[in-house]
């Protein structure tokens, strides 16, 4: 199995990081200091540097600090004896990503290079929000195992729309909604194909780690929700039949992009029971599980970002995470303004552990 891990970041301008140059060790890598210092923009520019894109934000002008025209965030990955720079710079609105100095094919073929996991106080919405999300994770894990499946996605969305267009414009009786719907049927089958073996890698592995981590007497159950019938002749059959709801809703009411991955612990749904411990571990779970998923398709363990876990979970659920830490293989950065729960989880002796303190933008090396 490959390893991969971010050796090295040289990071400017980015939110309250006006100047960071940092090396960061293969293993256990712990980011202390009070709130508001900095410590998740650290999180933030390592997942920028794998992905090209913040899991904060969709507006880059954010990323950029007050005052600067400018933000990079540059870094050295090591990657099984290799080793790669990597670069993401950013001018508001724009964004240029690097491999080697190199214009990678697409933003989605340079995200593949490093596989990253984040958990943050807002995966929340994973759990607790609608299923755009949820759709979201599957096709993360789609895109790994098969990376033409972005493709796919973006082939629907736009015969879904051009199909709607043309209802609300002409009616349901337009001769080139059967051509549409065609393309809504073939891309749309392919989507759901692919988040259903994605779902099929990922449900195991998520219900596992739950069993570790999870509330004693609960068990995870995940099932996976298509939003269109998987054969083709029904899935036509049903676009042709709901036209004229579908005009005068505004939407399409059946397809992938209305799949869900349907969450419950015991017999009761999670969305709607769970307490908030409960869909902290269960989005752990998740992206414990997300992480399985991509070293098992790639070959490769993934780097895990964990912003301050220690406050998103109740102490025996942060001993059990923690514990579960132990074992982990890969790269991880972690948070905390607790950094005595990290060694009383017996994590102080790990093999390749650094310590760092962030105070006001600024990082330094504790041990």
């Amino acid at each position: 199995m490959r390893s991969v891990a971010v050796a090295s970041l040289s990071i400017r301008d980015f939110r309250n990081l006006a100047k960071v140059d940092l090396d960061l060790g293969p293993g256990f890598n712990v980011l202390s200091g009070d709130n508001g210092q900095g410590k998740t923009n650290l999180l933030e520019a390592v997942y920028v540097l794998a992905t090209s894109r913040s899991f904060r934000t969709a507006r880059l002008d954010e990323l950029v600090a007050a005052g600067a025209e400018t933000s990079s965030v540059r870094g050295r990955v090591a990657d099984s004896g290799d080793v790669r720079e990597q670069s993401v710079g950013m001018r508001r609105g724009l964004r240029a990503a690097r491999i080697d100095g190199k214009r990678p094919p697409s933003l989605a073929a340079y995200a593949l290079n490093t596989p990253v996991v984040v958990f943050h106080p807002g995966s929340l919405a994973l759990t607790a929000g609608g299923g755009a999300e949820r759709r979201r994770l599957l096709d993360r894990i789609a895109l790994y195992s098969s990376p033409a499946s972005l493709e796919e996605a973006s082939s629907y969305g736009q015969a879904m729309r051009a199909r709607q267009r043309v209802l609300e414009k002409r009616g349901e009786a337009a001769g080139d909604l059967d051509g549409w719907e065609e393309l809504m049927v073939r891309h749309g089958l392919a989507v759901s194909q692919g988040r259903g073996a994605a779902a099929d890698l990922l449900i195991p592995a998520a219900e596992r780690a739950f069993a570790r981590i999870g509330p004693q007497g609960l068990s995870l159950s995940i099932r996976y929700q298509r939003g269109a019938p998987p054969d083709p002749e029904a899935f036509r059959a049903e676009l042709t039949r709901r036209r004229v709801q579908d005009r005068a809703r505004g939407s399409a009411t059946m397809g992938p992009h209305r799949d869900e991955l349907a969450l419950s612990l015991g017999a009761l749904g999670v969305r709607a029971m769970a307490s908030q411990g409960q869909h902290r571990a269960v989005v752990l779970a998740l992206e414990l599980g997300e992480i399985d998923v991509i070293t098992v398709t790639r070959g490769v363990r993934p780097v895990l970002l964990l912003d301050d876990v220690s406050s998103e979970l109740d102490r025996a659920r942060t001993a059990s995470l923690l514990g579960a830490l132990r074992e982990e293989r890969g790269q991880v950065l972690l948070t905390t303004t607790r950094p005595e729960l990290i060694d009383a989880a017996g994590l102080s002796g790990v093999e390749g552990r650094m310590s760092f303190r962030v105070v006001r933008g600024e990082v330094w090396v504790t041990d």
